[in-house]
Formats: structure tokens, C-alpha cells, sequence
């Protein structure tokens, strides 16, 4: 699914998802994404969902990160395999592919629904 990159975790931000964030708990390395349309509406993760994304946290099994696609950034389900991981794609096409730690853009740590 597509995600739009709103900007950094500040306080006070005026999206209308974020009022139950508090900004001064998270890290510096982390900003924010809203899922897009492609996402529909019946899924864990629904179309404008805001995700806060960490930077810094090392991608684990199970961790739903974000990585550049050709166009835009993608989510996709981490699956470990040795020093590697597979990705999948959450919605759209079932295809997979490996990726290393340096590919990964981040980790979801936190979704936000208005």
C-alpha cells in the first residue's frame, strides 16, 4: 500500500488523527505517514491511517516496515530469513521480495485513526 510522508513527530501537530499523540514521549527518528486509498477500508491498516515511523529500530520478524518502491513508499510484512528479510506487500499484488536491514526505511511503531 502507498503511504504519503507528512513530516516529523512535532508537538502540537495539526493533523486531525494525532490528538492522542504526545510528541515529547517519541524519539527524534521518527515521522509520520498517511496510508493511502489503495489501502481500502476493511483491513488492520485502513486508508488514512497515520503510522509514526522509527528510523533507527532494527527490523524484526512481524515488524511492518516502510520501504521505497519505484514511486513511493511501500509497507510490507517482515519475514526473517537469516541476516535477510523477505518482505510482503500488505495489500495490492502477493509478490515478495528480500531485502537487508539498510533497504528498510523503518519500522511502524505506532497507528493513529482519526
Amino acid at each position: 500500500m502507498r503511504l504519503t510522508y507528512i513530516g516529523p513527530v512535532l508537538a502540537g501537530h495539526d493533523h486531525p488523527a494525532l490528538e492522542e499523540l504526545d510528541a515529547r514521549r517519541l524519539p527524534p527518528s521518527c515521522y509520520l505517514v498517511e496510508v493511502g486509498e489503495d489501502a481500502g477500508v476493511d483491513g488492520e491498516i485502513i486508508e488514512g491511517d497515520v503510522l509514526v515511523i522509527h528510523e533507527a529500530r532494527p527490523v524484526q520478524h512481524g515488524d511492518l516496515v516502510v520501504v521505497q518502491g519505484e514511486d513511493s513508499l511501500r509497507l510490507c510484512r517482515s519475514h526473517r530469513v537469516g541476516g535477510r528479510f523477505r518482505l510482503m506487500r500488505t495489500s495490492g499484488p502477493k509478490e515478495s521480495f528480500f531485502a537487508r536491514q539498510p533497504d528498510c526505511r523503518g519500522v511502524v511503531v505506532r497507528l493513529a485513526r482519526a
